[in-house]
């Protein structure tokens, strides 16, 4: 199984800096040129590799952390996604609801990304907080997931659990979905929680 984090922001980094603590290579990709950030991703360890966006959407498991007005720019990357597995790490705060045709924004991020698997999931914490280490006193820190391909979040899920987060599972992208989605002005209700499981 292959990984990418597509976007190098500070939750670019953050995620970088999971996949690191676990010693997992992940490729990182911008539009820019790897050698513009090549140096962020060596100072957060040696298995994050700079690689320009046609190389890093080649891995099976893709996450799309840039800001939501980009993605649709990613998405032109590949003609289809055909066998991938996107997740959404944006957050369309601002995005006025009508410019999404009503929609959850995950579903638009999924219909750019055509015949790919999105799972909404990682964006409800802040980057600082994303990138600490998730083991809190004896807890795992809890990340949610939402998707309309039950697959595809537990393979997410699996992956979570690997980064040593524990994962919770809200439903569909309509449903629980909403609840880690910003609205026009306002956010869902569980974004920036930053809640600790006890197993």
């Amino acid at each position: 199984m292959s990984y990418a984090i597509v976007g190098f922001g500070k939750i670019g980094q953050a995620l970088a800096t999971a996949f690191a603590r676990n010693g997992i290579e992940v490729s990182v990709a911008t539009t820019r040129a790897p050698e513009s950030f090549a140096p962020d991703a060596d100072a957060i360890g040696r298995t994050i590799i700079p690689k320009k966006l046609a190389d890093a959407v080649k891995a099976d498991i893709i996450f799309l952390a840039v800001r939501f007005e980009s993605h649709p720019d990613v998405a032109k990357a590949l003609s289809t996604w055909q066998g991938k597995t996107i997740v959404d790490v944006t957050n369309a705060y601002g995005v006025p609801p009508e410019k999404l045709g009503g929609q959850a924004s995950s579903k638009a991020v999924a219909q750019a990304f055509t015949g790919g698997r999105l799972v909404k999931g990682f964006n409800h914490l802040a980057a600082a907080v994303l990138g600490q280490d998730p083991a809190v006193h004896g807890g795992r820190r809890v990340v949610f997931l939402a998707s309309d391909d039950d697959a595809a979040a537990a393979e997410i899920g699996a992956l979570a659990e690997k980064l040593g987060f524990a994962p919770i599972k809200l439903g569909g992208l309509s449903e629980g979905g909403q609840l880690v989605q910003a609205r026009g002005n306002s956010w869902g209700q569980l974004i920036f929680k930053d809640l600790v499981r006890f197993d």
